[in-house]
């Protein structure tokens, strides 16, 4: 229906406004009922994770014992932390334990993958067994691993009794020098078969052709996974490069289950001094900024990822 306007002289002229406006409605009335599908999700966003991060990070300029009315005190739980020698060994091993998960992990992962995809018989049953692990109850899986690792009914005793020489007395969870790497082994137990999987999904969706195109250039096995393979994974690689070091710096179940960051220390992570220090010692305004420093290593590493991707040009 046009709408006509009728001019000072007696003519008309066709006002578009009524049609106009009929050509737009249906656009916005899609985008008005995509936000208002959205808008659930927002606000279960909004008071789940960015009413209490907002909350968080101002507590940690705080003094406060998660009861009693908090006392400002501006930088200075941010100054405590810089020279608190407990905070320099959780982020020390932090560190540690992300470079662990960089490599041992990652190199087992691809190369379980690669061979996985090179046969063909007995594929599922081993996609079963790797990932058998992974979707273990952490609880349990720590359970059962403390008991193997118990310098008194374990596997210690059991090798010791064999004659291996150098294993009577061990104690992997409870001497400082093995503990945080016996924990790391445990946790990769679990999470190398997940990779292997998230890989193998990556490398089946390599073109084809690619490989028949390498061999007929003469590549073996290792050029075709140098210069096929990894190329075409690379999304997802670089994905599980920067949720690894993410996860590193939070990780905590198999740390507090095992060892609560002991002994001495020596298995201590952010997560497990944040914890500690707002449950065990009642200085939540300290736990806070401890949990702002996690959060600013996680922003740093995604910019960084951003950064790196817009430099070399990646188009995923």
């Amino acid at each position: 229906m046009s709408v006509t306007t009728r001019h000072a002289d007696g003519g008309t002229i066709p006002s578009p406004t009524l049609s106009a406006r009929r050509r737009q409605s249906p656009g916005s009335r899609r985008r008005l009922v995509g936000w208002l599908f959205l808008a659930p999700l927002l606000a279960v966003n909004a008071l789940v994770i960015a009413g209490p991060a907002m909350t968080s990070v101002a507590y940690s300029f705080t003094d406060w014992d998660g009861i009693n009315t908090p006392q400002f005190v501006g930088w200075a739980n941010y100054t405590a932390l810089a020279a608190d020698p407990a905070f320099l060994n959780a982020l020390w091993h932090n560190l540690l334990w992300t470079l662990f998960f960089l490599t041992v992990p990652m190199s087992m992962g691809l190369l379980g993958a690669y061979l996985l995809s090179r046969i063909r018989r007995g594929r599922t049953l081993f996609r079963v067994l790797f990932f058998v692990p992974y979707v273990v109850a952490t609880v349990v899986s720590a359970a059962v691993w403390r008991q193997i690792l118990s310098p008194t009914a374990g596997i210690v005793p059991l090798l010791d009794s064999f004659g291996v020489p150098g294993i009577g007395g061990l104690n992997p969870l409870g001497d400082p020098d093995l503990a945080l790497g016996a924990i790391a082994m445990i946790n990769n137990w679990q999470w190398w078969g997940f990779l292997v999987m998230l890989f193998l999904t990556a490398m089946q969706s390599v073109n084809p052709s690619l490989y028949e195109a390498a061999r007929l250039d003469g590549a073996g096995p290792w050029r075709e996974f140098w210069h096929v393979t990894l190329p075409g994974i690379r999304p997802t690689l670089v994905f599980l490069f920067l949720m690894t070091i993410i996860w590193s710096f939070l990780v905590f179940d198999y740390v507090y289950i095992l060892t609560q960051g002991g002994p001495a220390g020596s298995t201590d992570m952010l997560s497990t001094l944040l914890y500690r220090t707002a449950f065990s010692e009642g200085r939540a305004g300290s736990a806070s900024a401890i949990g702002v420093v996690m959060a600013l290593i996680s922003a740093a590493t995604i910019a960084g990822y951003l950064v790196i991707r817009r430099r070399l040009r990646w188009e995923v």
